[in-house]
């Protein structure tokens, strides 16, 4: 990835492999920037887990899902 270019944004929610590199995916079309998705791809693909986790996070800004509490005053699940 170029150092010049500034990270885009992504959510995740689901910790699987082939969900983040959707939600990538989603991410970087909506930045207008799917014409790098092959050397992202390519990079995220290349090692374990955590290689892909390590990409991820140099690439894009990320974000978890909010987390969903119910109705209760203390926030409890």
């Amino acid at each position: 990835m170029s150092e010049t270019k500034d990270k885009m944004s992504v959510e995740l929610g689901d910790g699987n492999a082939f969900s983040i590199l959707g939600a990538c995916s989603k991410a970087m079309k909506r930045a207008g920037r799917y014409d790098e998705w092959s050397e992202f791809h390519t990079e995220a693909t290349a090692g374990d887990y955590d290689h892909l986790l390590r990409t991820v996070m140099e690439w894009f800004d990320v974000a978890l899902e909010s987390e969903r509490f119910d109705d209760d005053e203390d926030g409890e699940w």
